[in-house]
Order: C-alpha cells, then structure tokens, then sequence
C-alpha cells in the first residue's frame, strides 16, 4: 500500500507544526554470524531500509532497537555492538527532520513474519554483493559508513 504524495505533504506540514522538534530513532546495521546484512522492505516506498524506528516516551535507545527488531525483522536474538553513526542531516527523511543513531548489532535470523505487515512488506537477508543500490529513507549512507566499520556523524 503506497500512500499518495499530497497525503505524505500534509503529514509533514502538520508534524512541522506539532513537533517543531526533530524526531529521535534508533536502526539497526545488523548482521547475522554468517555476515549477511538484515534489511526490511518497507510497504510506503517498497525500498529496503534498515530497521529501526523511532524512540518511544519513556524508552532508551538500547531498549528500542530490540523491540524494533522484533517487530519488524521477527528477530528474538539480537547483540548490540557500538555506534556506527549519528545522521542529522534536516533533508535526509523527507517525512521529517530525524535524528537517527545507527547501531551495529550481530542477529538471529528471522523466526516470525513482521508484526505490522501495513509497515513491513519483507524482511531479507543480504550478502555484500546482494546488496541494494539504494535504501529508503536516506539510509544508503548510514549502510555504506556501517560497512566501513567506522563511526560517523553529522
């Protein structure tokens, strides 16, 4: 299910107007022991992302990513690693201005289907090569700096 353009443009005007305040999210640079690269395909643009959200009243990020994981990935095992980034950028999401803290973690592979299939169309499992050019979102950068094993901000 694609939400229209116009709907996305009200959604974002009347957020700017509410929020007035960036948005804090946690995503997940996860990776299986075998190394594959877990990503979900997301039903609003029906491009991979990484998985993740956005952080809940009364959450901590190390609370959020597993919850996150196992509501979008059906993933029970999970193992936080450091921080790969910190991104910032105002024009990074076009649905609002986020700050997303991309964390590495060492993951289960799927053991349920996603638990909110209007958000989640899939979950993959990807090689390097197998990759995706480019992720939702403007994740493509946040995945790229991950698999540089470096830390990034901005």
């Amino acid at each position: 299910m694609r939400i229209p353009r116009g709907v996305w443009a009200i959604v974002k005007e009347a957020a700017r107007h509410v929020l007035r305040r960036p948005v804090v999210g946690v995503a997940a640079a996860a990776r299986t022991a075998d190394g594959r690269w877990l990503l979900i395909r997301r039903t609003d643009t029906g491009e991979w992302a990484l998985p993740g959200g956005t952080l809940e009243w009364g959450e901590s990020l190390r609370s959020a990513l597993p919850r996150e994981l196992a509501e979008e990935a059906g993933i029970d095992r999970v193992q936080l690693g450091g921080v790969s980034g910190v991104y910032s950028a105002p024009w990074r999401d076009q649905r609002f201005h986020a700050v997303t803290i991309v964390v590495r973690a060492t993951v289960g592979e799927p053991s349920r289907p996603p638990s909110n299939p209007a958000e989640i169309a899939g979950v993959g499992l990807f090689a390097d090569s197998e990759l995706p050019p480019r992720l939702a979102h403007g994740m493509t950068q946040m995945l790229e700096d991950a698999r540089r094993e470096g830390s990034t901000w901005e």
